[in-house]
């Protein structure tokens, strides 16, 4: 290990705090789509197997700070998210009685929005949208999420992107009613403005 020379240290003395993330930057309906966007290609992805059950799926989602999971298979390819929406909302009680299935029973490709009911924006899109393009394809998709995907060097697709209400949300410091279909961009400001 001679090669190697050590790096120095020092004894930690005294107060010392600890980093945490920076607060999200405040954004307006004209910042760029790309202020709002989680980027998935710097930061840890929230996966789970489809085959854990949906308490296991909550209570991890509560364990990370996030409000959805995209769910992988042992391939490693993408086969649906779950959502916390779709864990507390009424599709475990459908499901239950509608296969006479325990609670405890249900696992996560039960529930789960699956990848052929997902879409998708391209980065490329992206690159040139605002906040407002974002708010407006949330709105009348009716979601609280979508994705964002890209083509790497071998021509691949993949998720490189997530756009989530919630963070749009606080990023804007203020709410945003899906169930008005905002289209223009007006439409958008008064929703924002009456709120």
């Amino acid at each position: 290990m001679s090669e190697y020379h050590v790096l120095p240290t020092q004894r930690l003395v005294g107060a010392i705090r600890v980093s945490h993330p920076a607060s999200p930057k405040s954004v307006t309906l004209e910042s760029p789509a790309l202020d709002i966007m989680t980027d998935l290609r710097h930061s840890h992805v929230a996966v789970i197997e489809p085959h854990a059950t949906i308490e296991f799926a909550n209570l991890y989602m509560k364990q990370r700070g996030v409000r959805s999971l995209f769910v992988l298979g042992t391939d490693g390819n993408l086969q649906g998210v779950i959502t916390a929406t779709d864990i507390l909302g009424e599709k475990p009680l459908r499901f239950t009685q509608e296969r006479n299935v325990k609670y405890q029973e249900i696992v996560v490709s039960d529930i789960m929005t699956p990848l052929f009911e997902l879409e998708a924006i391209t980065i490329e899109d992206v690159q040139h949208a605002k906040v407002r393009h974002v708010i407006a394809s949330l709105c009348e998709a009716g979601r609280q999420h979508t994705l964002v995907l890209e083509r790497d060097s071998d021509d691949n697709l993949l998720i490189c992107g997530l756009f989530s209400l919630t963070q749009i949300e606080k990023q804007l410091g203020s709410p945003v009613a899906l169930k008005e279909i905002a289209k223009t961009f007006a439409e958008i400001e008064a929703t924002l403005i009456a709120k």
